[in-house]
């Protein structure tokens, strides 16, 4: 059985941010394992998630349900990044960023299409 959401860029580069998220953390201290690491965790694991909910559900609109959940969950790991430096845990976040931004542009670019396309 073909999975749609394995094809779709969008659901690549957020499996490539998840695994940076994850690397990151790894430098926090002990003490933010179930604090803001776990968050960041949920945060980035959602994003590809929440891709592959949508493009298995039925409908134009539940796509573009979740593809909005999966843009919430960017800018949660946005916001949580400036929270890991501001409190010293990283200073090298360019790379993660700049994922962070082709994954918004890769949702914003499917979203636009979906909403172009007929029979919404």
């Amino acid at each position: 059985m073909r999975r749609k959401h394995r094809d779709l860029l969008a659901w690549q580069h957020a499996i490539q941010l998840v695994k940076e998220v994850y690397q990151l953390t790894a430098q926090f201290p002990d003490s933010e394992r179930f604090g803001l690491a776990a968050q960041m965790w949920r945060a980035a694991v959602s994003v590809p998630s929440n891709i592959a909910e949508g493009a298995a559900r039925l409908s134009k609109k539940e796509f573009l349900h979740f593809l909005g959940i999966a843009r919430g969950s960017l800018s949660e790991i946005d916001t949580q990044l400036v929270v890991a430096t501001e409190l010293g845990y990283t200073n090298d976040i360019s790379a993660l960023e700049q994922n962070i931004g082709d994954v918004f542009g890769l949702l914003n670019g499917l979203i636009n299409s979906l909403e172009r396309s007929e029979n919404l």
